[in-house]
């Protein structure tokens, strides 16, 4: 029985059954064309499938796992590997690094960890989409009128302290007016008092 689980027994049944099924194929095609040998054809094909239907049928479906990958060894159906339940590893199971249960332990803590990271960050976004974004634009609106009118008042602040710099400019220019009107003045008097000393 162990010849069944071989690989190579594997691989010859693969071709059978592919060089059966091409027979049988090129007899339809064979007959639909009316060809002589089409009988024959079609006889051969349809007898190598049946043998091989009920051969397949007798030793059952074969497991296809997947697990060497993980577990390189597991594919082999003669490897003396002990079941990871059957308690510490054997000296045979220790040729085959890697297959204790600490092993398996702390990969699938590993993948634990990362399943509930996912877990918690899915739960992020779903609290992230029963987020009520209706009144974002509302608010939006009301941050720009605020903005503009905000930058309107600076404008006029501006506009303020330009006004302010004239003002001043003109009182400037008005302090020396009254200068030199004073000036005038205190000659005028200086003159008039020079003129009653004469008379």
């Amino acid at each position: 029985m162990s010849f069944v689980k071989s690989k190579g027994f594997k691989y010859i049944k693969n071709l059978v059954i592919g060089l059966g099924a091409a027979v049988v194929l090129v007899g339809a095609l064979a007959k639909l064309l009316s060809h002589p040998l089409a009988d024959l054809m079609l006889t051969v094909g349809l007898l190598t499938e049946a043998g091989i239907f009920a051969f397949l049928g007798i030793i059952g479906p074969d497991p296809d796992y997947y697990w060497n990958k993980l577990y390189p060894g597991l594919d082999n159906y003669n490897a003396k590997i002990q079941p990871l339940a059957a308690g510490p590893a054997s000296a045979v199971q220790e040729d085959l690094p890697g297959l204790n249960g600490q092993v398996v332990e702390q990969q699938l803590g590993g993948m634990l960890t990362e399943l509930q990271g996912m877990s918690s960050s899915l739960g992020s976004l779903k609290a992230l989409q029963e987020v009520d974004f209706s009144s974002t634009g509302d608010q939006i609106k009301t941050m720009g009128s605020f903005y503009s009118r905000m930058n309107e008042a600076m404008a006029n602040i501006s506009d303020s302290l330009e006004d302010t710099k004239n003002y001043k400019d003109q009182l400037s220019a008005l302090n020396q007016n009254l200068g030199s009107l004073n000036s005038v003045y205190g000659n005028v008097l200086s003159a008039m008092s020079n003129i009653r000393r004469e008379a």
